[in-house]
């Protein structure tokens, strides 16, 4: 398969996935504001999202894609069978214990992710029940994430990609329609995660029946490649989710500032996220097992040219996606959030907090694409290593910004904590000899540099006055907002293409 095709493939489901995403939290944003009752249900939200990432999508992914391939490409199809088969076995009974011990200690939980809550005890309370519906959704994500796994393994990129709408649709559907029948209403989000999760699960397993992998139960902890696997995913839980662990710390602090905080991050976060799920969890998720496979097959010449294909087309697709946030952070805002209990004063306090993400933004997508380069080569320390290094900078920007800058502060160190992860990453790759940058890199940067300038300033020049889009009816909005960014990103195209760059230079096979 051609490997822009594939990104193609996956960047569209993913932005069907963001759109829906987008119509939901706005109706969250309509329905509920930017309150007591949203706050409780983002905290409780946040950690079985943390450890969705943890045991799923980000360190069970990084663990057993690579070994997958190499059964794949090395030990032939029933050996392959054998391994899904244990695998999804002990994923499940360990995934299940910890959903159990997250609904058994859900006040302790809230207590640690939020401390704050505790001057609100209704608040407190109301968390805690939230938590305990929204912690099974991690048993459902994470063979979800085992599921996909395998999929993408095989070059079945569709389904995998699509399989986020649902849990959109569930949660759309929670906010819209079944909201009114709950008491308190926010209580609907919490059962819309639940059966969203249900239902992405539900769609995987068709696909993996079709396939021939659908697993069955086959206990045996001690399986070679089942130790190998858990072998590598403790330390790549924490080094590939060392944004999360950021970002649940950030609420920590979030909770002891004005209300509100914890909900103005979120609703940035959500928009930063669109470029970000877009690109670097696209190309990560299309990159991993074409480097395993020349991994497996001794070819590093291949494996640093494919490396050297994410970073370029990361530079070319991500450095946009962040002068666009920034730039347009009130239009986009405005657009998608400012309705009903979401006001003029929330929008003020979630720009800020865009503006900042979106300085980290190039760095948060490099990260997952440079992290890979370690992971397929089964290579824990090194990346480990630099994610500590990275959650330390981090919280020391943390105590440095959140005092003069608040909730924008803490928003500012994750991107540039992100951006130091990227860098070590890329030093360490070129020291070891794994990536070696293929010719024209000078001529590259400066074709793109002349392109922002083209697209930055005819964005800026678009927008008119920023207090005129608290004003727009949401046709005006939408229409201006379409205008601006289908005018920007034909600018920075046709600037690209008029510099040289063709579509058939960026075209790649997978391995």
């Amino acid at each position: 398969m051609n490997l822009l095709k594939a990104l193609a493939t996956v960047s569209s489901m993913t932005l069907l996935s963001r759109i829906l995403g987008f119509a939901r939290d706005a109706i969250i944003a309509r329905a509920f504001g930017a309150g007591a009752a949203t706050d409780a249900f983002f905290v409780a939200f946040k950690l079985p999202n943390l450890l969705r990432r943890l045991f799923a999508e980000g360190a069970f992914s990084q663990a057993f894609v690579p070994i997958l391939a190499e059964y794949k490409n090395a030990r032939g199809e029933e050996a392959t069978r054998i391994l899904v088969n244990r695998v999804a076995t002990v994923l499940f009974v360990v995934v299940a214990c910890v959903a159990m011990l997250g609904i058994i200690a859900a006040p302790l939980i809230v207590l640690v992710s939020a401390p704050g809550f505790t001057a609100s005890p209704e608040k407190f309370a109301l968390t805690v029940e939230l938590t305990r519906i929204v912690f099974p959704y991690i048993l459902f994500m994470s063979l979800v994430a085992f599921a996909g796994g395998i999929l993408n393994t095989f070059s079945r990129f569709m389904v995998p990609a699509f399989t986020p709408v649902l849990l959109n649709v569930a949660m759309i559907l929670a906010a819209a329609v079944a909201a009114p029948y709950f008491d308190p209403p926010v209580l609907a989000l919490a059962w819309g995660a639940f059966i969203g999760g249900v239902m992405q699960l539900a769609l995987q397993i068709p696909a993996l029946k079709r396939l021939g992998f659908l697993p069955r139960w086959d206990w045996a902890p001690k399986d070679e490649g089942v130790r190998r696997i858990l072998y590598l995913m403790g330390p790549a839980a924490f080094g590939v989710s060392i944004a999360q662990i950021s970002l649940l710390i950030n609420t920590i602090f979030a909770s002891f500032l004005a209300t509100g905080s914890v909900s103005w991050l979120y609703y940035a976060d959500r928009l930063m996220e669109f470029p970000t799920g877009m690109l670097g969890v696209a190309l990560g998720t299309i990159l991993l097992p074409s480097l395993a496979k020349h991994y497996a097959d001794n070819d590093p010449s291949e494996y640093s040219r494919l490396l050297d294909w994410g970073l370029r087309m990361t530079l070319m697709l991500a450095a946009p996606a962040a002068v666009g946030l920034g730039i347009l952070a009130v239009p986009l805002i405005a657009t998608l959030f400012l309705y009903g209990e979401f006001t003029p004063h929330d929008l003020a306090m979630t720009r800020l907090a865009l503006v900042a993400y979106s300085i980290g933004l190039v760095g948060l997508i490099l990260v997952k694409v440079l992290a890979p380069g370690f992971y397929a080569r089964q290579n824990i320390k090194t990346p480990v290593k630099i994610a500590l290094v990275t959650l330390l900078a981090t919280q020391a920007m943390n105590l440095a910004f959140i005092g003069p800058l608040q909730h924008a502060g803490l928003a500012l160190s994750i991107g540039l904590g992100a951006c130091l992860n990227a860098g070590i990453l890329f030093y360490k790759l070129r020291k070891l000899g794994i990536f070696q940058p293929q010719v024209g890199w000078t001529a590259f940067l400066l074709k793109l540099a002349a392109a922002l300038a083209v697209m930055g300033l005819l964005l800026w020049l678009g927008i008119g006055d920023e207090k005129s889009w608290i004003e727009y009816a949401f046709a005006q909005r939408m229409l201006h907002l379409a205008a601006l960014v289908a005018g920007g990103a034909g600018a920075y195209f046709a600037t690209l293409w008029l510099l040289g760059f063709r579509l058939h230079q960026f075209k790649r096979r997978a391995a």
